[in-house]
């Protein structure tokens, strides 16, 4: 198995999940806009679209080293990173410490759905 074969999922997963992040919260920067609802939900499948075009592929290929709860472990973990840097960079909210600690704990459920008992 090549490198570029063995990261390539992670690398699909990060980039569906920038998408998905802005699909479901980049319009909370703009909450004081007048943009009507149905138009800001539009945008947003639009943007899903990508997600989807990334997150499928990413799926696939992954399937054939990992077990889908393995998977769906990953893909949370992933998630939670992309959207730290999201709140943080692109809405300018604070980082609490129960949110390092909480995201902790989520990368202790990624070492133990990866542990052989």
């Amino acid at each position: 198995m090549s490198i570029i074969s063995k990261y390539w999922p992670f690398v699909l997963l990060v980039a569906s999940n920038v998408f998905m992040t802005f699909a479901w919260y980049g319009n909370l920067k703009y909450k004081n806009n007048s943009t009507p609802l149905f138009f800001i939900i539009l945008l947003s499948w639009g943007i899903a679209f990508f997600e989807y075009c990334l997150m499928i592929p990413a799926n696939r290929i992954a399937s054939k080293n990992f077990d889908t709860a393995q998977l769906k472990i990953i893909q949370e973990a992933i998630t939670l990173v992309v959207f730290g840097f999201f709140s943080v960079f692109f809405l300018k909210e604070s980082f609490k410490m129960n949110y390092i600690l909480s995201f902790i704990c989520i990368l202790g459920a990624v070492f133990f759905a990866f542990k052989k008992f």
